[in-house]
């Protein structure tokens, strides 16, 4: 089935500003109405979370062992017993609710979408997309400065209208109960739904699974007006007789350091790849296994200098972790993995792939990312016309670094608007 649908914007832009939910126009399909969302989480699942945690299991470890064999225990245990005496679960919502929500059935699957429109009508809209293990509680720091850049140091010309959507399987989206849900069917998703929403030209942020959702609609949706991304990919030239040609020593030396920082943590996306539905058995029914699985990823990738606070407070992390386990979306999450690593044939009604990517693309590239690769690669890949190199920061940069981030998506769109 071919997902594009014509025909409703001006109704589909009324519900996002908030007008009353309401069926569609003549012609649109049962479901694909955009409604008003907040999030809410029984108390019975809160109660059911902290008894659980004080239930736990705890394994053993070689003292004085730190990270060296996974995630700290000493670390774990304290994190843990902060999730079930203290951290604010509602606080939380509170700060999730307090921008506006709304959800649209794509392609069989309920979709969840932050949609924060900027006050000034010559904002340009900006999608901005999360990976694993990240939700939209990655960008609660930026919306506001992307939004209303005055009432954060910015300009009114730099103003965004922000969509925020929960990747299919993640969050407060639905989860996909048919195979083949990789990154270009998610991507078509999301190209569909800034149609719904009116938009018809608009940029895309992402960094992780989401850099490859912008890379998808840079490549595929001609109403995209350039890429903004973390995370870029790049490698040498095959067949090269020598692949680092033309590379400068102090880019050989920072991809090796990071490569040799990484070497331990890679199993994940093996195990991910192969066998998600056994390992979301365990992550799906222990909050502290899932608490170790999750925060042992934003330790190997921030710039937290041996302090993983220093990066986080234990409430953002807190507040990630509790949006996969209130939800139960950490095995269909995983499952993006097996997806893109077992592609199937075609779907049917499938934009096909444009064989390159030429809207203008910028790079974000933070020294504890999980891979730095030098511009010379990246470059072959994109129209590449904006590259920073960041002086601070990881892969989960809005959460981690908001105002350099903040910076360099206002700075690669200035030219773009």
């Amino acid at each position: 089935m071919n997902l594009k649908r014509k025909g409703w914007f001006l109704w589909a832009a009324l519900a996002a500003c908030g007008a009353p939910p309401a069926p569609g126009p003549a012609g649109l399909p049962e479901g694909a109405a955009i409604r008003p969302y907040k999030v809410r989480v029984d108390e019975a699942v809160i109660k059911d979370l902290r008894a659980r945690l004080a239930r736990t299991r705890w394994p053993d470890a070689i003292p004085g062992s730190g990270w060296k064999y996974g995630v700290d225990l000493a670390y774990l245990r304290d994190l843990v017993e902060y999730w079930r005496t203290n951290f604010d679960w509602r606080a939380a919502e509170r700060r999730l609710n307090a921008f506006d929500q709304f959800t649209s059935v794509i392609d069989g699957v309920e979709l969840h979408f932050i949609h924060q429109r900027s006050k000034h009508s010559k904002a340009l809209p900006l999608v901005i997309t999360h990976g694993w293990p990240g939700s939209v509680a990655e960008f609660l720091k930026v919306i506001g400065p992307l939004t209303d850049p005055e009432a954060h140091g910015g300009k009114a010309e730099d103003a965004f209208h922000v969509v925020c959507p929960s990747l299919p399987g993640f969050g407060f989206s639905g989860k996909p109960r048919d195979p083949g849900w990789n990154v270009p069917r998610m991507a078509e998703a999301i190209s569909v739904l800034m149609e719904r929403l009116g938009y018809e030209r608009y940029g895309a942020q992402g960094g992780d699974w989401g850099r490859g959702v912008t890379e998808w609609l840079g490549r595929n949706d001609p109403r995209v007006v350039g890429i903004h991304m973390q995370f870029p990919p790049g490698g040498p030239q095959p067949g090269a007789a020598d692949p680092n040609a033309g590379l400068t020593p102090e880019e050989i030396e920072r991809m090796k350091r990071r490569g040799q920082e990484l070497q331990d943590h890679r199993a994940y996306g093996a195990i991910q790849g192969t066998r998600p539905l056994t390992l979301g058995a365990g992550l799906n029914d222990s909050p502290a296994g899932l608490a170790a699985w999750v925060v042992d990823k934003f330790w190997a990738w921030s710039d937290h200098g041996g302090n993983l606070e220093s990066s986080f407070t234990k409430d953002e992390l807190l507040t990630n972790i509790t949006i996969y386990w209130v939800t139960e979306t950490m095995p269909s999450s995983v499952r993006l993995y097996y997806e893109s690593q077992h592609p199937g044939p075609p779907r049917e009604g499938a934009r096909p792939r444009r064989p390159r990517n030429d809207v203008p693309a910028g790079v974000a590239l933070f020294p504890k990312e999980i891979s730095v690769p030098p511009r010379k690669w990246v470059e072959k890949l994109y129209n590449l016309v904006h590259w920073t190199e960041m002086p601070r920061g990881g892969h989960f940069a809005a959460m981690e670094q908001p105002q350099l981030y903040v910076d360099d998506v206002r700075k690669f769109f200035r030219g773009l608007r």
